[in-house]
C-alpha cells in the first residue's frame, strides 16, 4: 500500500480505539520496551502524545526513563521551517499545546542532535522492512538524518507491521525497532 492509503487506514483504525484501549495498549508497549537492550544510554528523545489523535501514550515510558534517571529530551516544532528543536525535560519545563495540539516545551535547555542516543518515534504504520508512515510532514526524517548514525530509532505502534510500503523515498529514515503491544520487530 502507499503511504497515503496507509495514513487513511490507520487513522481510521486509531479513531476506533477507546481511550481505555489506548491506555492499555500504551502500557503494554512500555512493558515490551523494557525487554530491549536500550537502557544503558543517557539521552532519550521522546514525543509527547497528541491525545486527540489517539497516539501512543508515552507517559508510561516517561516514568520508566525517569525511574532509570535518564536525560529525557522533547521537541518543539517549527512548522514554517519544518524542523524540530530539542529541549531537556526537567521539573521546571513548562509544556503548552501548539495549534496542532502537540504538547511542546515553551523553552528550556536546548540539546543538540548529536547528544541524542535513542529516539522513540510516533507513526501511523510501518512495514516489515522498518519503513514507517507518519503524518507526512517529514519532521522526523529530517531530525533523524541529523542524528549520529548509531542513534537507535524505535517506532511505537498500536498495530502490527504491513507487508510493504510501496512508495518509500530515499530520504526516509528506517527504524531499528518497532514495538507493538504484542511484539517487537527488529530491522
Amino acid at each position: 500500500m502507499t503511504k497515503s492509503e496507509l495514513r487513511k487506514k490507520y487513522k481510521t483504525l486509531r479513531d476506533a480505539l477507546s481511550m481505555t484501549q489506548v491506555d492499555d495498549l500504551s502500557m503494554s508497549i512500555a512493558n515490551q520496551l523494557l525487554k530491549l537492550p536500550i537502557w544503558d544510554y543517557s539521552f532519550y528523545h521522546i514525543f509527547l502524545a497528541i491525545e486527540e489523535q489517539k497516539e501512543v501514550n508515552t507517559d508510561y515510558i516517561l516514568n520508566i526513563l525517569s525511574g532509570k534517571d535518564k536525560h529525557i529530551v522533547i521537541s518543539k516544532s517549527d512548522f514554517k521551517l519544518g524542523i524540530m528543536t530539542h529541549f531537556l525535560l526537567t521539573d521546571t519545563t513548562k509544556i503548552k499545546k501548539n495549534h496542532y495540539n502537540i504538547p511542546e516545551p515553551i523553552d528550556g535547555i536546548e540539546i543538540s542532535n548529536d547528544k541524542i542516543e535513542v529516539v522513540f518515534i510516533p507513526l501511523l504504520a510501518f512495514d516489515k522492512s522498518g519503513n514507517r508512515v507518519g503524518y507526512g510532514k517529514g519532521f522526523y526524517d529530517r531530525f533523524l538524518s541529523e542524528c549520529k548514525p548509531e542513534t537507535i530509532k524505535i517506532g511505537l505502534s498500536f498495530f502490527e507491521a504491513e507487508t510493504e510500503i510501496t512508495d518509500v523515498f530515499e530520504a526516509d529514515v528506517k527504524l531499528d525497532y518497532c514495538v507493538t503491544a504484542n511484539k517487537t520487530y527488529s530491522f
